[in-house]
């Protein structure tokens, strides 16, 4: 059997330096981290709303942009064309004598790089990788027609993966636009049915856990607002335990529902989930839980209607800007919200769960395809 070669990571790839101060017209061309999605190597995203402010690297198209700060999030990225990259992350270029630069995306996208980059992090808040260290690592590689070999059918995956993506989003589009369509827009005065607050609307609006509290290692579930997702999900990856004690005093006041809708107001401010069935929970002070009345709302029309724009909109523009942003409870009930009939709102909910399961589909084809792919790295890159 063939010795797979080993490298340290200065002689897989370059770390580019170069850095600008960005003047207005770099704001069109800028990519932060928070343009760059976990798992894909695209960008769909960009630019900034005023140009960028302190120094930030120069990067050309078909450099891989890596995130070095809190890496554990895995944001790898192709750069799709000349501009500016957050000072956060790393551009990286291939040795082509030793790896290729069509495959040197997937490399560094593997979760053999990434472990072992995000293994020698440093920093508790914001866990950073520093080149001085990253640079020693050791890694094996392939040899370059081996590389050549696998790169067509990494290709044609992520081929498949962009298209199963393209997918999701734009059903995500097409139901935001029937929703606009069937209950018109405040905002561009294409108002329908009448406008009231979330306080008339909800029959519970209350917030998680303001105190700190002590963890446990096994207990009960406590979530945080890191845990709702933009697409709407609940991702229980990253939770902590409390014991009975703790939890029992939160139920008292936070006491979620299958139905539910949690709310993200401190930090990340406005991703809403529904509550499904699952374990019970209670929450820190990043998410809100808000109860329908049932004679008024529905909870799927009310987790679409705090997703729209018009919503959206309020709720930014009461956030209280600290270093920690939050929306208080006292914004959230005043919040206006379009309030239609209870069977519109159903056949709204009816061609929801049609898309839903067309893109439960594309989720599935999705996840099919990420194992593949990590399965074919693993043997390429000699993991167990």
């Amino acid at each position: 059997m063939a010795v797979v070669p080993r490298y340290r990571f200065d002689q897989i790839a370059v770390n580019s330096t170069e850095k600008k101060k960005p003047v207005e017209s770099d704001k069109l061309n800028y990519i932060g981290l928070e343009h760059i999605d976990s798992g894909c190597l695209e960008v769909t995203r960009w630019g900034s709303e005023v140009a960028p402010i302190g120094d930030k690297l120069v990067m050309k198209k078909g450099d891989v942009l890596f995130g070095r700060r809190r890496a554990y999030q895995k944001k790898v990225a192709i750069a799709p064309f000349d501009g500016i990259f957050s000072a956060h992350g790393m551009v990286l270029r291939p040795i082509e004598e030793v790896i290729t630069k069509d495959f040197f995306p997937f490399f560094i996208s593997s979760d053999y790089f990434l472990n072992k980059a995000i293994s020698i992090s440093v920093g508790s808040l914001s866990p950073t990788i520093n080149w001085s260290d990253l640079r020693q690592l050791e890694f094996d590689i392939p040899s370059l027609s081996e590389q050549q070999a696998t790169t067509g059918i990494l290709v044609e995956m992520n081929r498949l993966k962009h298209a199963y993506e393209h997918l999701i989003q734009k059903s995500d589009e097409l139901v935001k636009s029937q929703f606009v369509e069937m209950f018109g827009d405040p905002e561009i005065k294409e108002q329908i049915y009448p406008l009231k607050k979330l306080s008339e609307t909800c029959s519970i609006i209350q917030d998680g856990e303001h105190a700190t509290v002590k963890r446990v290692d096994e207990g009960h579930l406590f979530i945080s607002a890191r845990n709702i997702k933009v697409d709407h999900s609940i991702v229980l990856d990253a939770v902590t335990y409390v014991d009975d004690e703790v939890y029992g005093k939160i139920r008292k006041r936070f006491s979620p529902e299958t139905g539910d809708i949690l709310l993200t107001c401190a930090g990340t401010i406005g991703n809403v989930a529904i509550v499904p069935v699952m374990e019970p929970f209670v929450a820190d002070r990043g998410l809100t839980m808000l109860r329908a009345k049932k004679d008024i709302l529905l909870p799927e029309y009310l987790l679409l209607c705090l997703a729209s724009n018009y919503v959206q909109n309020q709720m930014r523009q009461g956030t209280h800007a600290t270093a920690l942003a939050h929306l208080y409870l006292n914004k959230i009930r005043n919040i206006l919200i379009v309030v239609p009939p209870l069977s519109k709102q159903e056949d709204f909910v009816s061609l929801l769960k049609q898309t839903d399961k067309s893109k439960l589909a594309a989720k599935q084809a999705l996840e099919s395809l990420n194992a593949m792919q990590k399965s074919l790295m693993r043997k390429h890159l000699g993991e167990t």
